[in-house]
């Protein structure tokens, strides 16, 4: 085992010399441990290039760092182009599940579409190939995809299931007779030679069009054959070549998502949450979609997500033996295929197939988060608070979360209210209000200076600690007054502060005039925004209840003779001016007295 704090130079003698022999030529190449077990497989363009590269000092990656520590010895093989490389490297992945290599997480074996090598073929679903000269399609990545062709073909053709072998002379000699399957017309009856061969090979042959995928083939060809049987006046004949053709029609107009010009092309998006990469894969054949498949990749040395992608294309191309010569991409990736082209569509129809490549990877990722998620709570959280501090390029993550609103009208009434969410959840035991106190008039800069002043000087003399993020209602101005507090009680280093301006959305921070716009369906704008609205939905509430009181006491306030002791005695007793009214004399008599009664209702009546 050799470690590589000294770089290159520090390397033993063996690994020395095997780096400096290295070929600037594409290859791939293996680690081995001290016991001899690869522990991680790479391809290169330039293998000496590439493999030095590990044995620098200056190497960023902990996880590269914690594995070059275990290489023990280095094997190479040299290859022809960058294409064989990736398909040998796919390879060796599979055969070694090194521990340091990209996860493929699939385990699973897929269906195929079987055309039996035999007289009279049968057709039927498949996990097992076998090289027998057999037609095999696929593989499917969706079992209810392959049953959907082959419920397709049944209702088109009719075909044998059993698995008779069909001897022209035993056929002769009636040695067979027909099954329940001819009975219900699935089956031509071969068997017995009520369906020529010639007929059943024919029928064959379209099925094979209609499972590659061609099935405008064969609705011309149908269309043809209609109406040709209707000019001959054989409308029988022509109803039942109708009936496969609307079946055919129905089936291609479910399958076409654009236009048929768009023939022989791979369609792959790219999506990612934490370490794992999720890649989605369409192969498109005349505007039908003949192959979609979603996978999920686990990082093990921080890959990038062009990496990831071409390892995903090159995965799926060979898993699904597609040659396409086109493959449509989100973003560039550095791989080159020989006679492919890289498509990344910016409008049109590919554009479409990219768009609802994303959808279907977005969903697939929000799926396994969800199932995820219900076997532990916490994960959401955790993930929404990471998610958010890289949004925002937080220091730290932000379970501590604290956002300010002011509420007035024209400078009547001020308050302020301040929401505390922790652990992405709110905390409503922590909420405060506040009556501004120093500034006259609608001054909502002043307003928040005043609020997060007292605030935060409270909570350095308690030694409460403080939250990592704070959060203020409002755009630019907001945001300076809040800064400008922050800074003279000393506490601006300690937390970070942005500013939400509500036209917009816009995210402001400190010192920087330009908004940052995060997007409109991201879970960290979506926290930011309820906090924003759980502080004006608090900070309302209080105002209307201060103005609620201040109108009830304003109204006895009218009434001379009636002091203040009274008035919270009369509240106290009947909680609203309304009810004060409606009480009896005999009930005011009894609490307030006779003479106070007399002067209150003469009050009251003289107001109404």
């Amino acid at each position: 085992m050799m470690n590589n704090a000294k770089g290159f130079k520090g390397l033993d003698e063996y690994l020395r010399g095997i780096v400096s022999s290295l070929p600037d030529l594409p290859g791939i190449y293996q680690y081995l441990n001290d016991k001899g077990v690869i522990i991680y497989v790479g391809k290169a363009k330039n293998l000496k290039r590439r493999v030095s590269s590990y044995f620098n000092k200056d190497i960023a990656s902990a996880k590269t760092r914690v594995m070059v520590r275990h290489i023990a010895d280095l094997k190479y093989i040299v290859v022809e182009s960058e294409e064989d490389a990736l398909l040998l490297e796919n390879n060796l992945i599979k055969e070694h599940k090194p521990h340091y290599n990209v996860l493929l997480k699939d385990d699973k074996t897929y269906p195929w579409i079987c055309i039996k090598n035999e007289r009279f073929p049968r057709v039927f679903l498949t996990r097992q190939f076998v090289r027998d000269g057999s037609v095999y399609f696929g593989p499917y990545s969706s079992v209810f995809m392959a049953k959907t062709v082959l419920e397709l073909i049944g209702e088109l053709y009719p075909l044998r299931n059993c698995s008779l072998k069909l001897d022209p002379e035993e056929i002769v000699r009636n040695k067979y007779k027909v099954c329940l399957q001819y009975h219900i017309k699935k089956c031509g009856g071969p068997c017995v030679g009520l369906q020529p061969e010639s007929e059943y090979v024919n029928n064959i042959s379209e099925i094979t069009e209609i499972v590659k995928g061609n099935v405008e083939v064969i609705v011309a060809r149908l269309f043809q054959e209609m109406t040709d049987l209707s000019k001959e006046y054989r409308y029988e004949e022509a109803l039942k070549v109708k009936q496969k053709y609307q079946i055919l029609e129905n089936y291609r107009c479910k399958s076409t998502i654009v236009s048929s010009i768009i023939n022989d092309v791979d369609v792959f998006s790219y999506d990612e949450e934490g370490a794992s990469g999720y890649i989605n894969f369409l192969h498109v054949v005349r505007g039908a979609i003949v192959q979609a498949y979603t996978f999920e990749y686990k990082r093990r040395l921080d890959e990038t997500k062009e990496e990831l992608l071409s390892l995903g294309i090159t995965e799926m191309r060979q898993r699904f033996g597609s040659t396409a010569s086109e493959i449509i991409v989100p973003f560039s990736v550095e791989l080159e295929l020989k006679g492919v082209r890289f498509t990344i569509p910016q409008r049109g129809e590919r554009k479409q197939l990219l768009d609802l490549s994303v959808r279907n990877v977005r969903q697939y990722k929000m799926d396994i988060l969800k199932r995820a998620e219900k076997l532990n709570p916490e994960q959401r959280m955790t993930r929404i608070l990471l998610r958010l501090q890289k949004d925002l390029g937080l220091k730290e993550l932000p379970l501590h979360i604290e956002c300010f609103d002011n509420s007035n009208i024209q400078g009547s009434f001020p308050v302020a209210s301040c929401v505390v969410f922790k652990n992405a959840k709110p905390s409503k035991k922590d909420y405060r209000h506040f009556n501004i106190k120093t500034v006259e008039g609608p001054n909502d800069f002043a307003s928040m200076e005043e609020i997060l002043t007292r605030r935060y000087i409270r909570l350095t003399n308690e030694e409460t600690p403080l939250p990592q993020l704070v959060i203020v209602d409002g755009g630019k101005g907001q945001l300076g007054s809040a800064c400008a507090a922050l800074q003279r009680i000393g506490v601006f280093e300690k937390m970070s502060i942005i500013g939400i301006a509500k036209r917009l959305e816009e995210i402001y921070f400190p010192g920087d005039p330009t908004p940052v716009y995060l997007d409109k369906n991201s879970e960290s704008l979506r926290l930011i925004q309820q906090l924003r609205d759980e502080a004006h939905r608090f900070g309302i509430t209080f105002h209307r209840q201060k103005r609620s009181k201040s109108q009830v006491l304003s109204e006895l306030d009218a009434v001379k003779g009636i002091g203040i002791k009274t008035k919270q005695l009369l509240l106290e007793q009947f909680k609203s001016v309304k009810r004060i009214k409606n009480a009896s004399r005999e009930e005011l008599d009894e609490l307030i007295g006779t003479k106070k009664t007399t002067l209150l209702l003469q009050g009251l009546n003289s107001e109404r």
